[in-house]
């Protein structure tokens, strides 16, 4: 198994040399292309990351957790899940980050663990995937697509919710 990487990139070199390519010239164009495309994205990434930080260091979050707590509770989703349900659309290490602490907190194969794990492993980061799509592709008219992906999230919670709930997963 170990070897399965080299032997690809042998492989590629190989079929790059075979067919008179220049395999060098092409990865240093690769990688200049790859630089390219991160001043494109950066800046909004930079944006989304520090607008999470900001959230969680100011203790909005917390108070943003008091506030929905009460409704989460009627809908069976236990408050120690909420960190993550509000971090993840924007943050992917950040709500990995949030995930550790709650299955440090509650452990892994409590209800509040399992549903976390479900949810982190069935949930996009919406924000941050439309920041980069969308500073890349130049996008201005985004009124359906952030719609359309929070929906998908909520689809993600309530499947994961139904399932570890009410069907017993």
């Amino acid at each position: 198994m170990r070897y399965i990487t080299p032997a690809i990139i042998a492989a590629i070199v190989a079929l790059a040399l075979i067919r008179k390519k220049a395999v060098y010239g092409d990865f240093t164009d690769g990688a200049r292309g790859g630089l390219g495309l991160l001043a494109d994205i950066f800046p909004p990434l930079v944006a989304i990351l520090t607008a999470v930080s900001m959230l969680r260091a100011s203790g909005a979050m917390d108070i943003l957790l008091d506030l929905i707590s009460p409704a989460t509770d009627m809908l069976g989703i236990p408050s120690g899940a909420l960190p993550l349900i509000l971090i993840r659309p924007f943050s992917g290490s950040g709500s990995i980050g949030v995930l550790t602490d709650i299955l440090s907190r509650y452990g892994a194969d409590s209800f509040t663990g399992r549903l976390a794990s479900v949810i982190s492993g069935s949930t996009e980061t919406t924000f941050y995937c439309l920041a980069v799509y969308l500073s890349k592709t130049r996008v201005k008219d985004i009124r359906r697509a952030i719609p359309c992906a929070v929906i998908g999230d909520l689809a993600g919670i309530a499947a994961s919710l139904i399932a570890l709930r009410y069907l017993g997963l």
